[in-house]
């Protein structure tokens, strides 16, 4: 017999409220970059965040000075750099500062709710449906509309947060349920009313050295929550067997391992993987940005190039 009503809805409304780049991955993403000193890491992110466009990005690394010509690609604004990864408030403080651009977008659009109204009572010339609140907020000393602005004229902005260069760091011992905390509520960080609800969220970015290690390492929870990892070539055979056993998932450990030599196969590329695809990737896996690798019936990988 076949029950009634018992069919899984799911909710409206997208799931991503971002739009990418045809080949950029869907945000709000958190992803780990994993690579030993000096193979790219922070180049290959830097590059990443810049083709994503966000419209905010927070640094925490204590090299962020040494690196400056890198992240000046990116445009961070000094005041959204943390350097002292002694200091435990950071996550609190980025947070708070998500927070209020999340308030500000939607006092924007409640202010354009009452600017339209205004408007149009005004060409309807019903004024007296206009109260003097309104007029002194629309309108100046010389009868001009005043029309609310907002610093992305009312689009959700996209904010980003790098971690480069933190481990082993107070804020990954002392600090880690902290940065725990946000790694599972990330894309939930600074709920909004307008235009859909949903939250501002950061799309957040770990670089670190070791993909696993036992005291101010990359945690279990940082590790689960992630849509995507960048990968580089690893000597050490236990690391690249962690990493394997953690994400070989559906195409087994022989075909992963055969993408991953593909993709680090040259001086500074890598392993990128996207759990979360968009539906008209053929593959999560990619050499780099460009080259997507698809594991065949065979066993066999394809590469398939975009420019």
């Amino acid at each position: 017999m076949r029950s009634k009503n018992l069919k899984i809805e799911l909710p409206k409304g997208e799931r991503y409220k971002y739009e990418t780049a045809e080949m950029m991955p869907n945000l709000c993403t958190q992803l780990l970059c994993c690579g030993a000193k000096g193979s790219g890491k922070t180049i290959s992110i830097v590059n990443l965040v810049k083709k994503l466009e966000f419209d905010r990005i927070f640094l925490i690394s204590p090299t962020a000075k040494s690196n400056h010509s890198i992240l000046s690609m990116i445009n961070i604004d000094e005041d959204d750099m943390y350097e002292d990864t002694e200091d435990l408030t950071i996550i609190d403080d980025i947070i708070s500062r998500v927070e209020e651009e999340g308030r500000e977008y939607d006092e924007y659009h409640e202010k354009m709710k009452e600017y339209n109204e205004f408007i149009k009572n005004s060409n309807n010339n019903d004024y007296h449906l206009i109260d003097d609140d309104t007029i002194d907020k629309f309108m100046d000393d010389n009868n001009n509309f005043l029309k609310p602005e907002h610093y992305l004229n009312g689009r959700r902005p996209k904010v980003a947060l790098i971690l480069d260069d933190i481990l082993g760091s107070f804020l990954m011992s002392k600090g880690i349920r902290k940065v725990n905390n946000l790694a599972i509520k990330h894309r939930h960080i600074s709920p909004v009313k307008s235009e859909g609800g949903g939250a501002i969220g950061i799309s957040t970015f770990f670089l670190t050295q070791t993909f696993r290690c036992q005291t101010g390492g990359i945690s279990k929870p940082i590790r689960s929550n992630c849509n995507s990892l960048i990968i580089f070539k690893t000597k050490n055979e236990n690391e690249f067997n962690d990493l394997r056993d953690e994400v070989a998932g559906e195409i087994g450990k022989e075909l992963f391992t055969k993408i991953y030599e593909i993709a680090t196969d040259e001086p500074h590329s890598f392993l990128f993987i996207d759990f979360n695809p968009k539906s008209h990737f053929p593959s999560r896996y990619r050499k780099n940005l460009d080259t997507f690798l698809i594991a065949e019936d065979d066993g066999t990988i394809t590469q398939r190039r975009y420019d």
